[in-house]
């Protein structure tokens, strides 16, 4: 086979902003595209719009897009042109989330109104496409978690299931590459968000927390209650933030079959408090805004004063170091070339003592970024013959 050589920039290197989470939510944005959760022309006008990089003008860009098309939904509806108007409802969807992805003013009203949007949009399109997915409410404490099933209209009589957790950022229906790649393939998918994630923290006020094996194990008892469900064969995957939390439910929660961490991270809270520590010996007049953001963001989702002290030791929590010892099932621990944390997936994969496997992205797969956002199709094909051979 001929090797080509690379002469100019990878496209991980291409920025489309400065402040690093919009930019690699833009790369996760045009990831969306195959999956027709998202269209380029509206995508780059809805970036033309923003005057600055602010929450605010990234919010009002995202906002006024959704409502466009989801006004452009509802007029497809009424004429009943439903394949147009489940299609709009999809992008709609997407775009009333994707406007809060970076917005942490948890006291803004738009905050609970694009929340509420963005499920309405999102149920249209699975009432009107016949997509495979419904809505779930899983039991949890004294509320519930919610989340989405999708049954493979492919799968065997008794088939296993997926069971994903998103990140800090990016919402459930987000994972579409995962789960969209594993109804192809016969395997069911629950797809939750847990505390601090997507509506539950937006619409429930619930806040993150470290024993995340408290919120799958309920997750797990509803899989059991589903027909068609091969409780033998259950994996467990997590995305970005998710694949910290997901190794410690693995530990506790024995049902697991094999859980997959991408990428993997002994401890985030000691990942992040290592900027925060340096950040924090600047004068506050010199701390870069987007940390300012980012803290009071953690501050909020992990139910703490907006502080930067506060939001330290909070995260000193978050440290799997002392359970990854209680990890039996197999492990898929899976990594980028350009991480966002580099080296410490590598790290977590050698202190792991259960089976395990490690699966990195390099620039040749065009999946190097984190969490693969942008390479959604060549990082699900790689994952997914991964899971076949071992679920």
């Amino acid at each position: 086979m001929k090797k080509y050589i690379h002469s100019g920039k990878h496209w991980s290197e291409l920025k489309f902003f400065d402040n690093m989470l919009t930019d690699a939510l833009v790369k996760h944005i045009l990831g969306l595209i195959r999956y027709r959760m998202t269209d380029p022309g509206e995508i780059m006008e809805t970036l033309g719009q923003m005057k600055s990089s602010s929450e605010q003008d990234w919010a009002t860009a995202w906002g006024n897009t959704a409502e466009k098309i989801q006004t452009r939904a509802e007029e497809s509806y009424a004429i009943k042109k439903m394949v147009s108007a489940s299609s709009s409802y999809l992008r709609a969807a997407t775009y009333w989330r994707i406007a809060l992805m970076y917005f942490s003013d948890k006291e803004d009203q738009i905050v609970k109104k694009y929340s509420e949007n963005s499920v309405y949009c999102y149920d249209r399109y699975l009432e009107l496409s016949g997509y495979p997915g419904q809505k779930i409410q899983i039991p949890y404490e004294e509320t519930y978690l919610p989340g989405y099933f999708y049954r493979s209209p492919t799968a065997e009589e008794k088939a296993p299931i997926l069971i994903i957790t998103p990140g800090r950022d990016t919402w459930g229906e987000d994972t579409i590459w995962v789960y969209d790649a594993a109804l192809q393939r016969g395997i069911h998918c629950i797809v939750i968000e847990g505390p601090g994630q997507g509506t539950t923290l937006r619409l429930q006020n619930l806040k993150f927390r470290p024993d995340w094996e408290t919120v799958i194990s309920p997750v797990v008892d509803f899989a059991e209650t589903l027909p068609g469900i091969d409780m033998e064969r259950i994996a467990l995957m997590g995305i970005s933030f998710g694949g910290y939390l997901i190794p410690r439910a693995a530990a506790f929660e024995k049902r697991i079959k094999v859980c997959i961490a991408n990428p993997g991270n002994i401890s985030w809270g000691i990942s992040i408090n290592k900027a925060l520590k340096q950040v924090k010996k600047l004068p506050k007049f010199l701390r870069p805004t987007m940390i300012d953001n980012l803290v009071k963001d953690y501050a909020w989702k992990h139910g703490v004063e907006n502080n930067i002290d506060t939001v330290i030791s909070e995260l000193d929590k978050y440290n799997n170091s002392n359970i990854l010892d209680k990890i039996t099932c197999k492990v898929l621990v899976m990594d980028a070339t350009s991480e966002i944390l580099p080296g410490e997936a590598i790290k977590f994969y050698n202190a792991l003592q259960c089976p395990k496997d490690y699966m990195l992205f390099d620039s040749e797969t065009t999946a190097q970024n984190h969490t693969q956002m942008g390479g959604y199709g060549p990082a699900s094909d790689t994952l997914f013959d991964w899971i076949e051979d071992n679920l």
